[in-house]
């Protein structure tokens, strides 16, 4: 019974990978608003291709441009988001009939499928709201938030207690977790500077080739009186602002993390929460190249696309570090 659960755990962990990815990649190619409707396109239940069912889209939606491989993008990322909540529905319930067992965690599956519910929203939203930024960011984070916990319930049903405890790493709980938190303010950072379009804004390398001065104040603006939101609706100041604030905390994200895993390392004496620490640092490594070569090659999609996924691969080494100096020491 167990192995059959934890088997779907897999299959859903590496289906949210899937739709995090397509989310991105919806993104960063401008196909946001590739359906301006929700759940549907264009009134469909897939993409129009027939010429009556084109006639009702001009007639429907007058002065939109219907664009085909847009709207193929975004329903796609809708099929397969789709798919995840049934398959988090389906842990909820498989948990919930089996809940009289010790070892079946009922209360994860339950946040999971809260939480894709309000994601199901928030990517209704995302559409109806023509992309406000504040939207698309915390679609985003909500997309990273449901991945750590699937990796959570996992880690529940798999992962076994350190022989001895870890006398050496066990206080080092709540430093991870300034870790968590520093990262997650990174990523939220990044899911502003992609809402609100503003990747381009900041050329050059360690700063801006733009000659506009820096404005903390212009970062953290909430235009709400626009219709539509794609492309951006920002000056020119306040994104490379945005962009430069994201640079810095990836500093300031960096130093912390190396610090902090660095310790952790010194302090800890079992192999697992040794390895959990390196498997931080090699992530973390693997995003600042990602980051620099996303800048220096002027910002390609493909490259974008891994510095996303790559973003998840860091949290997720995170969640499991802080996991075993929680539940394992």
């Amino acid at each position: 019974m167990y192995q059959n659960y934890k088997y779907l755990v897999i299959v859903t962990f590496f289906l949210s990978i899937v739709v995090i990815g397509l989310g991105a990649y919806t993104r960063l190619s401008d196909a946001g608003l590739g359906c301006p409707d929700w759940p549907g396109c264009y009134g469909f239940l897939t993409v129009p291709k027939h010429e009556a069912d084109l006639a009702h889209v001009a007639q429907t939606y007058p002065g939109m441009m219907f664009e085909k491989a847009k709207a193929w993008k975004e329903m796609v990322h809708r099929y397969f988001a789709g798919t995840l909540g049934l398959l988090i529905l389906g842990l909820f319930v498989f948990a919930f009939f089996k809940r009289q067992y010790p070892a079946m965690p009922v209360k994860l599956p339950l946040a999971l499928l809260i939480l894709v519910v309000f994601q199901a929203a928030l990517g209704m939203w995302t559409v109806t709201m023509n992309l406000q930024p504040l939207i698309v960011m915390g679609h985003l984070l909500g997309g990273f938030s449901l991945l750590s916990l699937v990796v959570l319930l996992y880690l529940r049903l798999t992962a076994k207690p350190i022989i001895g405890g870890d006398a050496g790493a066990k206080n080092y709980f709540k430093l991870s977790l300034v870790a968590l938190g520093v990262l997650v303010m990174q990523i939220a950072l990044g899911g502003w500077l992609a809402a609100n379009y503003a990747a381009p804004y900041c050329n050059g390398l360690p700063l801006c080739s733009y000659g506009h001065p820096f404005s903390l104040g212009s970062v953290f603006q909430l235009p709400l009186e626009h219709s539509n939101y794609e492309f951006g609706v920002l000056s020119q100041q306040a994104r490379m602002s945005i962009h430069l604030l994201h640079r810095i905390w990836a500093l300031v994200t960096c130093v912390v993390l190396a610090l902090i895993m660095w310790r952790i390392y010194s302090r800890a004496l079992s192999k697992k929460i040794k390895q959990c620490t390196v498997a931080v640092l090699i992530a973390l490594l693997c995003q600042i190249c990602l980051g620099l070569a996303v800048v220096h090659w002027h910002f390609p999609l493909a490259i974008a696309l891994a510095h996303n996924l790559m973003a998840a691969i860091l949290l997720l080494t995170m969640v499991r570090l802080c996991f075993y100096l929680k539940a394992r020491t």
